[in-house]
């Protein structure tokens, strides 16, 4: 099995390589920040951007034989409000002082696509994280660190764990970083294709 990854997450890349997968890597060029979600609900808006850079990288020229595009996509929902990649510091400070002491959900898209013959297949991993109270000096800390770049909900949970935080969490630890791993590649081997995307997770 080879894959195909559309993004320039080097979580993603190093989640699958650490699995054992053969793959390498070609950003979609989708800018999903310059799109809007409109009305669609949080799970449908991550299985479209995955969808949209998968397909954006299956239509490149020059992909190997046998492989299997795969993209991807990470919000975070905290009390109906959608989380991705902070713009800068102040965005990332709000988006963590309003986690602090709450329950959010964790949601990743991800779409697999055989350019050889157009299947593809959708499905989003839903995890819950709680994050405990933290202090100014914790947070002004770890803004400092830059750590909260390119991250949706502006952290990373294995960072924040190894930091000390108090957080506890229900599902994937790899789908919270930006993949579900085992379940992409249980799909991948499958190589089932979905004429629409499912919502269970």
């Amino acid at each position: 099995m080879h894959l195909t990854l559309a993004s320039v997450s080097p979580r993603r890349r190093q989640l699958l390589e650490a699995a054992g997968v053969a793959l390498d890597v070609r950003p979609s060029g989708i800018d999903d920040g310059r799109l809007s979600m409109g009305r669609c609900t949080p799970a449908e808006w991550v299985m479209a951007l995955a969808y949209l850079k998968a397909a954006a990288t299956a239509c490149q020229p020059g992909l190997g034989d046998g492989t299997l595009v795969v993209g991807a996509d990470t919000v975070c929902v905290n009390a109906g409000e959608i989380l991705g990649q902070p713009r800068d510091i102040t965005d990332a400070g709000r988006m963590v002082r309003a986690m602090a002491g709450t329950t959010h959900e964790v949601l990743t898209g991800v779409a697999l696509i055989d350019p050889a013959v157009g299947r593809r297949s959708i499905f989003v991993d839903r995890s819950v994280v709680t994050v405990g109270e933290l202090s100014d000096d914790q947070v002004a800390g770890y803004l400092e660190t830059g750590l909260w770049r390119g991250k949706a909900g502006a952290y990373n949970i294995a960072e924040r764990l190894d930091a000390g935080w108090p957080i506890r969490f229900e599902g994937s630890m790899d789908s919270i970083m930006g993949l579900p791993v085992a379940r992409t590649i249980d799909a991948a081997r499958r190589g089932s294709a979905c004429e629409r995307p499912s919502a269970g997770g």
